[in-house]
């Protein structure tokens, strides 16, 4: 299967944003406002950092992404099916009766290693495929992608003490910190900060970057330069709806979908951005 990948990491957020919010209008669906604060560190992953063979999905020593916040599928879905896991076409049956591509993330998809979205469980199945991996001396690498509000989960704090003291330097969390959750900020429903400090703890190798920043996305993430016998825990800082000027840093776009006009305005910014 032919993918038509874009020549940088940019080029391909851009189209993931395009991508989903097409999606989200289309089916009337949600999320749109995570799916875009997602999109560059999908796109630097899948562009410049993972080992991946779209045409063996399930190639052996392939790096793993872990994709927590299943909630906002249409921005992994998007960037799959750029990069070949799956025909482009396929977007199209989103929520349809039948079709694969559900409206939250599901493992039966090329490409897609654990169903989520019912949230605080990825990182601690990541937890488990590392500390495989370490023993059985593999060096393919397990990054997991996590939403702000899923922390309060307690079951991620369970995952986040795990980590470190089984020396899993072949784990890298980015943490999605929007700071906006589905029933308010994160500062109000539950506050996290300082998380870098909690991370670091905890025993992680924190990093605290612009998530909307590629350069220091792709340096946060590379594999080469890891602390031995660490994970790193990367605190991304982005914006809810960014790229879209109506729907960055809003609360309703957790929730809402685009009407005609909305659509329509949202796609001549993201098409002035190529």
């Amino acid at each position: 299967m032919m993918s038509n990948l874009p020549a940088t990491s940019q080029e391909l957020a851009l189209r993931i944003r395009q991508t989903a919010l097409t999606m989200c209008y289309q089916k009337k669906a949600s999320h749109l406002g995570g799916a875009f604060s997602a999109a560059d560190m999908l796109a630097v992953l899948y562009h410049e950092v993972m080992a991946a063979r779209p045409a063996e999905p399930r190639w052996a020593e392939r790096d793993r992404l872990y994709y927590s916040k299943g909630h906002a599928c249409t921005a992994l879905y998007a960037v799959l099916a750029e990069r070949g896991y799956f025909p482009r076409a396929d977007l199209d049956t989103f929520t349809d009766d039948g079709s694969l591509l559900t409206s939250h993330v599901n493992h039966k998809v090329a490409g897609v290693e654990l169903s989520t979205g019912s949230l605080g469980h990825a990182l601690s199945v990541a937890c488990g495929v590392a500390l495989a991996g370490l023993r059985q001396r593999k060096t393919w690498h397990s990054y997991v992608i996590v939403s702000d509000g899923e922390l309060d989960e307690g079951s991620n704090w369970e995952a986040i003490l795990f980590a470190p003291h089984h020396r899993l330097d072949n784990l890298t969390l980015v943490v999605d910190y929007n700071k906006i959750q589905s029933f308010g900020s994160t500062a109000e429903v539950l506050n996290l900060d300082p998380l870098a400090d909690k991370f670091k703890a905890f025993g992680w190798d924190t990093i605290e970057v612009d998530g909307h920043n590629h350069a220091a996305l792709a340096a946060a993430l590379a594999k080469r330069g890891r602390t031995p016998g660490r994970p790193r825990a990367v605190i991304a800082h982005t914006i809810k709806g960014k790229g879209v000027d109506f729907m960055e840093g809003q609360l309703a776009w957790h929730y809402k979908s685009p009407n005609q006009d909305q659509y329509q305005q949202a796609m001549a910014q993201l098409q002035v951005q190529a």
